[in-house]
């Protein structure tokens, strides 16, 4: 219930975001001149939101460091470039960034705290506990895909994924006896 209410927040707020930006932002156009020190003045970086043809050192070193006929020598060592960006995709790909961030986090979540009670609940904690002998390195678990085939609640796309891990790590058990106990290697 809580995580339909997260998807749906998030949503809404992508949309929001989305449909607030239809033109273009001053600040996705400037023009950038950096200036190299010239005489005894410090080289310095200027920024001013102009057109692409007003690029050019004239219309965007404000103040202008120099008099004069300096001002010419000074402007031909300035290098100014045109910049544009686009904000709407700069947010598309944060929004996306940060819910695929926030869905691996839930998961984790779901992992580590709600999956060990959801099958302490299941499957009754007499059978969690077991003995050493009786379970050699197996997860407390090995059973589960007998309990859980039992159970119809449960979709069977997720009963196939349940055997197969179930399969996996009896395979990856009987490679540990083989290796650890008998020293053969499997092919």
């Amino acid at each position: 219930m809580k995580s339909v209410f997260v998807v749906e927040v998030l949503s809404l707020f992508c949309f929001v975001l989305l449909s607030q930006v239809t033109a273009k932002n001053s600040e996705d156009i400037r023009c950038k001149c950096i200036c190299p020190p010239y005489r005894d003045i410090e080289g310095q970086i200027y920024n001013q939101n102009v057109s692409l043809k007003d690029c050019n050192c004239l219309h965007v070193v404000e103040p202008m460091p120099v008099d004069g006929k300096d001002v010419e020598a000074y402007c031909l060592r300035c290098e100014c470039k045109y910049e544009e960006r686009s904000s709407d995709t700069i947010k598309v790909t944060i929004i996306i960034y940060l819910s695929i961030l926030g869905l691996l986090l839930l998961y984790m979540v779901y992992l580590t705290l709600l999956e060990p009670m959801l099958k302490r609940r299941l499957f009754g904690h007499s059978q969690l506990i077991q003995s050493d002998d009786d379970v050699g390195d197996q997860q407390p678990f090995a059973n589960a895909h007998n309990v859980l085939s039992r159970s119809h609640s449960r979709p069977n796309m997720l009963n196939k994924v349940e055997h197969a891990q179930q399969r996996w790590r009896r395979q990856v058990q009987e490679q540990r006896k083989s290796v650890f106990d008998r020293h053969v290697v499997l092919s």
